[in-house]
């Protein structure tokens, strides 16, 4: 049966230098996708950058909704503007940063109801 999952349903999850809203996910009765609506802010002087993740056995989609930033994985570095989407292959690092001068807002898409299983910070020197 389908379903509306509204803004004011999603799950805020408590992720380093950005606002995460999960808003489909296993949690909410998909079975093979999560979504998750993402702001990056404006970076501050003197605020260290989040460091870069990985998904060990998935993709993940992120399309532009607005701002600039830049993804910086370990094939290079993609700029990106309103309407660009980036596809991630599975078990490449990467971290995506503003780099503009309002919030850079993303729309994120995995294949798999839940990303935290196979989703790994890459420790920092």
């Amino acid at each position: 049966m389908a379903r509306v999952l509204t803004i004011g349903e999603a799950k805020r999850l408590g992720l380093a230098g950005r606002t995460s809203l999960e808003i489909v996910s296993g949690e909410k009765g998909a079975h093979a996708i999560t979504l998750r609506l993402v702001k990056i802010p404006v970076p501050q002087r003197g605020e260290k950058p989040r460091g870069p993740h990985y998904h060990d056995t998935f993709e993940e989609c992120m399309y532009v909704l607005s701002g600039t930033g830049t993804t910086y994985a370990d094939s290079g570095e993609y700029p990106l503007n309103p309407g660009d989407s980036i596809l991630m292959p599975a078990g490449e690092r990467h971290v995506t940063r503003n780099t503009g001068r309002e919030p850079l807002m993303l729309l994120c898409f995995f294949p798999v109801p839940d990303i935290t299983k196979g989703t790994f910070d890459v420790p920092q020197a």
